[in-house]
Formats: C-alpha cells, structure tokens, sequence
C-alpha cells in the first residue's frame, strides 16, 4: 500500500479508502488505484486487517499427529463448526514433544490466532508455556488429552469406565493373565485407563501386577515397539492385551504374528481405536471406539461461544461424552 501511495502520490489512508471501495473517495481516484493496484499485483492481506480489528479469524488445533485416525476424525468435528463461523484453521503437529509444542506457543503469542483447540504431547509435564499463552489473552479449550491444571474447557471420553469395560469385557472371555500396553508420558488418559483396568482386575479377586503393565515408546518406532512386546510376551505369557493407543494395535498383531501367536486362541486383544480398517483386520479387532468427531465439534463449538461473546465461563465446562466397546473376533472364545 506504501508503494502505491508513492506511486500515485497520494496518501496511504486514499489507498485504503479506494481498495474499500469508500464512499469518500471519487471514481476516478478509485479507478487509478485499482488500475495501478493490478498492475503492480498487490494482493491484499487480510492478516494485516485483522491485525487492526485485534482479531485474526483464526484459530489454532495443536495435536500430537495427524496418522491417528482419532485425530483424523477430530479435525473433522472441528472444521464443521469453523467452516460455519467464517474461520480458518492452522494444524500444527507436535509429534508428541513437549518441546515441539512449548516452541509453538511461544510462536503463537504473536496473536496469530484468535484461539486454540489442544490434545496435549504425551510427555507434556510443564505447562508454563499453557498458562503464559492463557495469561495472553488466547483462549485455549482442550479436547482428549488435557491438563487438568489449567482453568479452561475440557472435553473427554470416559477413559476410566472404557478401560474397565475393556478389561472386565477379556475376563468374560476367559482371560486370565492380561496385560495393559500403554505409551511413555504423563497425559491423564493413560492414568484414568489403568485405574479402569485395576478396578475390573480387582472386582474379579485378580491381584494388580506391575509386571503386567508395559510402556512401548511414543515415537512411532514400529520395530522397537515390536521387540518390546516380543520380550513381554515371553516373559509375562498374557491372554488377553489391552492396547491403549491406535498404533500399538498394529504393533501387537505383528509380534503375535511373529511369535506364532494366533489371536484369539493363544491370546485376546482389545484396543482403544478408531480406525476404519479394524473390522478388515485379521482377525477384525475388538475396539473401544471413541466420539472423536462430537468431542472435536465440542471443542469448537465451546471456543466460538467464547469468542463470540456469550457468557460461558470457560473453567466449568468439562464435558465427558462416552465411548463404546465393539466387539470383534479377537476377543472370541474359541470353538
């Protein structure tokens, strides 16, 4: 716009007006702009208006990745209400690193964002970079894995009654001998699913054994997820898995597979999951299918509340919506 003004020598403020299309400015005037406008290919910003407007129509979803089919199907709850309030949405992926994701929040103080909809990293511990962002002024509602700590919005399964559901659902099937297979970090999930799994253990007289509890790593290393439950296999000699997350689902089939495992005679698996291909698995997979796509709207649907001005009071939303256990022949009792 400051090369235009220049150009036509005429003031930045009758460059504004004219590429407005005001009522202040003549025709002609208008006229010129525009001309010149396209022959030196300006192209408006519209992050530079919404700068002025302290408002830049859009928002932030910061989730651990994007392969999981959860995430997948989140996202889509999310833009069915973005795309209703004439937002944008910037994905960023913090591949399940505090660090990644502490680096983002300081990126997004710039005001880049009107708000943010978050599953935090699954090492996520300090959450100074949360609050500082939050003291900003940036409003921040959290969908599956959250931070109870922080005053805001909250959106979540009942983990806690899915992994007792999951657990008592083996134990029906004649398991025994079950062990919880989990990932490495902190997120309130993961402590909600093994205290559902305890308590299914403990209804039935079984004794919780730490044995039976195995940490693969979050990073997506197929090989050296296999290998650890290879060596767990061996030791603990399960009969029914319990998979908390959707990539050790795959992970588990393979080191039975390599073993020479069949499922579900030699050993059941269960596994919180919401991909499409568990019913074409072999064999199809009994899952704990979560409300991705209504907790993502959720989320949406609370934060456009909130920036719109309507009298919600953030901190007291926290809002539990339930998942389902569907049963599949990895789970079945054999003939």
């Amino acid at each position: 716009m400051k090369t235009l003004a220049k150009v036509l020598n005429v003031s930045i403020a009758t460059i504004s007006k004219a590429l407005r299309d005001s009522h202040d400015i003549g025709d002609e005037t208008k006229q010129r702009v525009i001309e010149t406008a396209r022959l030196l290919h300006y192209v408006p910003n519209p992050y530079a208006s919404s700068l002025r407007k302290r408002s830049s129509n859009t928002i932030a979803i910061v989730i651990p990745e994007i392969a999981d089919s959860f995430f997948s199907q989140a996202i889509n709850g999310i833009e069915s209400i973005v795309d209703q309030e004439n937002y944008h949405a910037l994905i960023y992926l913090t591949h399940d690193s505090y660090e990644r994701e502490a680096k983002m929040f300081n990126d997004l103080t710039s005001g880049r964002v009107d708000g943010i909809l978050m599953s935090v990293a699954s090492n996520t511990k300090d959450i100074s970079h949360i609050q500082n962002l939050q003291q900003a002024g940036i409003p921040i509602v959290f969908f599956d894995r959250v931070c109870e700590d922080v005053p805001t919005a909250k959106i979540k399964t009942d983990d806690f009654n899915s992994a007792y559901v999951a657990t008592s659902h083996l134990l029906d099937q004649g398991c025994k001998n079950i062990s919880l297979v989990t990932i490495e970090g902190y997120p309130s999930i993961l402590y909600a699913r093994k205290e559902g799994y305890k308590k299914a253990l403990a209804e039935r007289g079984i004794k919780y054994d730490e044995q039976h509890e195995i940490s693969c790593s979050n990073k997506y290393t197929q090989e050296n997820n296999i290998a650890v439950l290879k060596d767990h296999i061996a030791k603990v000699k399960p009969d029914g898995i319990i998979a908390t997350v959707e990539h050790l689902a795959t992970s588990t089939y393979l080191a039975c597979e390599e073993m020479k495992l069949n499922i579900p005679q030699d050993i059941k698996v269960v596994c919180f999951t919401n991909q499409i291909t568990a019913a074409i698995l072999n064999p199809p997979l009994t899952t704990i299918l979560q409300p991705a796509y209504e907790m993502g709207r959720k989320a949406a649907e609370l934060l456009f509340w909130h920036l719109s001005g309507k009298f919600i009071q953030m901190e007291k939303e926290n809002i539990i919506l339930p998942s389902k256990l569907v049963v599949r022949d990895s789970t079945r009792i054999s003939d």
